[in-house]
């Protein structure tokens, strides 16, 4: 057979075998075996990664850094929603929230008695859903929810979160996606062991222990995913793009009608399928020694059975040969999202496009960066890829001005799109890029949780571990044009465009709340499994506290401006911030300076030349204004530190004036502040949340008016940027310099004024009283209801941190929290659901009582009263006060402030009046702390306070006469919250 090639196509396979061999000169896949064990590594892999694989085909892949005596953990199984039956779709993402309920060990009280009501349960849902009489439907959920009742008081809910947080666990969680299912932890290092044993029991079996209320729960995420415009965004891009594959045909939450016909026994058949060791890695990062390490999860995972795991049948799709139009309505702002398809992420294709999209978009100096978002012709103009595992794609998005249609975004960025084929861009980007993603993927490292979640990737994607931290390398290999000539091909007619437009969508069907008799959560009872595990001993890990003193080095430059130093010892990255004790509660017109900042150019250097500088330095600034505080901040490549700073400095002496770039600012913003008001979470958490607080004038609503705006002159802008450094301000540095080399770097080129000017005073907000209880509610198209509780409490005091740590962790701190267990696991009332006492960050501000609840709006009395219960009157239980008390010893043991954060600390240390590392105290006085403790501080702080509540709901879907028992009902504009 004759084997005709295109150019392009000989040119692509060519290059393509250039770098996959310059790639593999440097990384090398070896062989070692070292007591009875053999592992893979790769030469020049900058984690030193340990890659064994058991004899039951279970991946291990392992990574050391010593940061902390903590270890991310990751289990990541190679099955998502794409593996769903058609008929039973969100099965996968079901079963992740049932193996969070325990095993026939873990969570039981009884499981012969309880296993035999879990049967009939799983029987009755299989009659269930193959019944379509709704009469007949209702009487056997009403048998379901009977025989739960009865299962439930054998359960013990949340014994698994309650095993993790007694050894020091932190961010227990889990995600589901297309093509993976993953579990997460991170853990004390000396307690490995027993997590190790916890985790091989839990994926042994699955139970599905309190169904039908996680179900509920399951179904407020889905109502939660109907009310986000940018979740139905997705689902229209990917059904466009993906007609055939599972990708685009299924969703990863379900359908409203497979939703409310579950299958336990299809789950049940899932785990079998596909929660097997040969189908699953064990992704850790951290605090490990890797020989002990693989010799103890061979011990408790080596005798899991593997079995064939079906192959998945990758369906064709056909070729889009010219533009598709989707439309799509919903509550928020306008935004255009353009989409082009590729083969998945092992092809040539994936990986010349992830980099084409860097071209087209770095948040620097790509094509929409400089063209589009720099010269403000959009809002958020951006290009993102997505590389999986089948297919690939690349997205461009953008958002329209005022007087902007959709249509216009879309050209405009198809624009970008015809520059890229004709080479509009400089020589240096592609090198550029590459430097500026390895200086990322450098800074990345840093955390154990983005190592283990590189693992993650590559296993699931099916990457060889040395193709896939070569990837910089060989993109770094591919020409300018190579790129031209790509766009050439593949970026065409052959896009999705999806509208989404602001309006009112007809189409929402929410999924009505079924009738839930709450269930028992034995909170005191802990299983046999529980106490024999917490019996067995554990490593000891003394704490340590940060010593302030000894970790930062004070210095002073020749015009006295104060440095603190910290030396980063491990990499070649710096961070560098000007501190300064003013904000926009000083002066209302910095919050607008600093982003006309971002604009400008200088008398030598163009706004657009400007940034393609800093980029090609590797380096980045920022500057940016809270309320009380402006930072001044520079980061990037050491070895550029003193070129980078030159050229900060230059512009913040001389920026030079652009009227032009003005007026599209102030333009820009007037467009912002209608998106915000179409924004729910600003709605509620910063808007509500501050009328709630302060009334009708807040740090929120403090900012220039319309006219102030269109009034305000480029030169009064500029000088209050070359005035910054004039005021007082200190400087905080991290990174590989010595203090002498930066002090010298410093007084060369930071050349502020001797004689510092005091920063202006601050206009006074007073957070106002709150003595009655009062909702101040907003109308929003939603399908949900989402509330926040808000009490006032006293200033704040250090002498109660350990309580409120304590209390918080025990109230609300987690999903064996009084809160989570009573509102969600019981009455199945909220998917989002948690309270907290929180801190002041300021000495003398007061501290708050944070409540939250989201859940349907039919719920949303039944919520409110079971909230209002547990804030007035707190359920006491010993097993809870124990596990709560020694989960926040654990972590106190093992978490570091380290790097960076060090100094960070500090600052925040000092706004509270302390200069020394709180937590010693929470250490100190947590061990003789009782729950009648915790009890008494229940009563003196939360009991029976009245609260500012805060809501957003729609009007047609709440009862305002219920909810107005708890106080006097207020409704309010969006101008009474935001000002304007």
């Amino acid at each position: 057979m004759t084997i005709r090639l295109t150019r392009f196509a000989a040119v692509c396979i060519f290059s393509l075998f250039a770098l996959i061999s310059t790639a593999g000169d440097k990384y090398k896949e070896e062989k070692k075996s070292h007591n009875g064990y053999t592992y893979t590594t790769v030469t020049n892999d900058p984690l030193k990664t340990r890659i064994y694989t058991l004899k039951n085909g279970l991946k291990v892949y392992l990574s050391v850094y010593k940061n902390e005596p903590r270890i991310q953990t990751y289990i990541a199984v190679k099955a998502g929603s794409k593996n769903d039956p058609a008929s039973a779709q969100g099965l996968a993402h079901y079963l992740e929230h049932i193996l969070f309920k325990g095993t026939s060990k873990m969570g039981t009280q009884n499981w012969k008695e309880e296993k035999i009501q879990l049967d009939k349960i799983e029987k009755l849902y299989e009659v269930y859903r193959a019944t379509k009489d709704t009469a007949a439907r209702s009487r056997i959920y009403h048998a379901i929810d009977s025989v739960s009742n009865k299962a439930a008081s054998y359960a013990i809910a949340n014994e698994y979160d309650k095993a993790l947080s007694s050894i020091g666990a932190s961010g227990t969680n889990a995600y589901t996606w297309v093509e993976q299912t993953v579990y997460v932890n991170e853990i004390p290092s000396n307690n490995l062991e027993k997590w190790a044993i916890i985790e091989s029991n839990r994926f042994k079996e699955v139970v599905p222990r309190l169904f039908h209320t996680e179900l509920e729960a399951v179904y407020e995420e889905k109502n939660r995913s109907l009310d986000n415009d940018n979740s139905k965004t997705w689902e229209e891009l990917f059904a466009g793009l993906f007609r055939k594959h599972n990708y685009g045909t299924q969703t990863t939450i379900g359908t409203v009608e497979h939703l409310k016909n579950p299958s336990i026994t299809e789950i049940k058949k899932y785990f079998d399928t596909y929660y097997v060791p040969n189908n699953i890695a064990i992704c850790l990062s951290g605090d490990l020694n890797p020989e002990e390490t693989i010799r103890l999860i061979d011990s408790y995972f080596g005798s899991w059975k593997p079995k064939p795991v079906p192959a998945f049948i990758v369906p064709v799709e056909e070729p889009i040969t010219k533009p598709l139009f989707k439309n799509i309505v919903g509550p928020t702002a306008e935004k255009l999202t353009l989409a082009y398809r590729f083969p998945g992420v092992k092809s040539s294709e994936s990986l010349t496009m992830e980099l084409v999209s860097q071209v087209l978009s770095n948040s620097q100096a790509g094509l929409i960066d400089l063209n589009l978002n720099q010269s403000q012709k959009i809002l958020g103009g951006n290009a993102y890829p997505l590389r999986m595992k089948d297919y690939s794609a690349l997205f461009l998005s953008g958002s329209p001005r005022d007087g902007q249609s959709l249509d216009d975004v879309r050209k405009l960025l198809l624009s970008q799109i015809d520059s890229l084929k004709q080479g509009k861009f400089d020589d240096y980007l592609i090198q550029a890029i590459v430097n500026d993603r390895k200086k990322d993927e450098m800074k990345s490292f840093e955390k154990n949780s983005n190592r283990a979640d590189a693992f993650v990737s590559a296993f699931v994607l099916g990457l060889p571990w040395k193709d896939y931290i070569s990837e910089l390398d060989r993109q770094a290999l591919i020409s300018k044009q190579q790129v031209i000539d790509f766009a050439k091909k593949y970026l065409n007619d052959n896009y999705l465009a999806v509208y989404k437009q602001t309006g009112t969508d007809t189409t929402v069907k929410k999924i009505i709340k079924p009738k839930i008799t709450a269930v028992s959560v034995n909170r005191d009872s802990s299983s046999i499994y529980y106490k024999n595990l917490m019996k067995e001993p554990s490593g000891i890990i003394k704490p340590v506290f940060t010593d302030y003193k000894a970790e930062i080095q004070n210095l002073s430059l020749k015009n006295n401006t104060p440095v603190f130093y910290k030396q980063n010892t491990e990499n070649g990255l710096f961070e560098l911030y000007y501190l300064l004790d003013m904000g926009t509660d000083n002066n209302v017109k910095l919050s607008l300076a600093v982003e006309y900042l971002k604009f400008l150019g200088t008398n030598r250097l163009t706004a657009e030349q400007l940034k393609k500088e800093f980029f090609k330095l590797g380096c980045n600034y920022v500057v940016f204004v809270s309320n009380d505080k402006v930072y001044v901040a520079l980061n990037g490549l050491q070895e550029n530190f003193d070129k980078a700073l030159t050229l900060f400095e230059e512009l913040l002496a001389a920026p030079k004036p652009d009227d032009k770039a003005l007026k599209d600012l102030i333009d820009g913003i007037l467009k912002q502040r209608a998106n915000n008001k179409l924004n729910k979470g600003i709605i509620l958490q910063q808007a509500l949340a501050n009328y709630a607080k302060y009334g009708p004038k807040s740090p929120f609503t403090n900012i220039l008016s319309t006219s102030e705006l269109k009034s305000i002159k480029a030169e009064e802008l500029t000088t209050l940027i070359t005035s910054l450094t004039s005021y007082e301000h200190r400087i905080l540095y991290y990174g590989p310099a010595t203090s002498v080399q930066l002090a010298n770097s410093l007084n060369n080129i930071h050349k502020s004024q001797a004689n510092l000017r005091p920063v202006p005073a601050k206009a006074p907000f007073k957070e106002r009283a709150i003595d009655t209880t009062q909702i101040y509610w907003v109308n929003y198209d939603m399908v949900q209801a989402e509330m926040l509780f808000i009490s006032k409490s006293l200033p704040y005091d250090k002498a109660i941190v350990p309580n409120v740590t304590l209390f918080n962790e025990y109230f609300g701190g987690s999903m064996s929290s009084i809160v989570f267990q009573e509102i969600r696991e019981s009455k199945a009332l909220a998917y989002s659901v948690k309270s907290r006492y929180a801190l002041a960050s300021e000495k003398e501000k007061p501290n708050y009582i944070i409540s939250y609840i989201g859940t349907q709006a039919d719920k949303l009395p039944e919520a409110m009263e079971a909230m209002e219960n547990l804030l007035d009157v707190m359920p006491k239980s010993s097993a809870s006060f124990d596990q709560a008390k020694e989960s926040i010893m654990k972590s106190l043991e093992t978490d570091r402030i380290t790097k960076a954060d060090v100094l960070m600390s500090y600052e925040a240390a000092k706004k509270l009046g302390i200069d020394y590392d709180i937590r010693k105290d929470i250490y100190e006085n947590l061990p003789a702390m009782t729950l009648d403790n915790i009890y008494a501080f229940h009563q003196k702080y939360l009991s029976k306070k009245p609260q500012a509540i805060a809501l957003t709901a729609s009007r047609d879907k709440i009862d305002l006469k219920a909810l107005s028992k708890y106080g006097k009902v207020k409704e309010l504009t969006l101008e009474d919250i935001f000002g304007y």
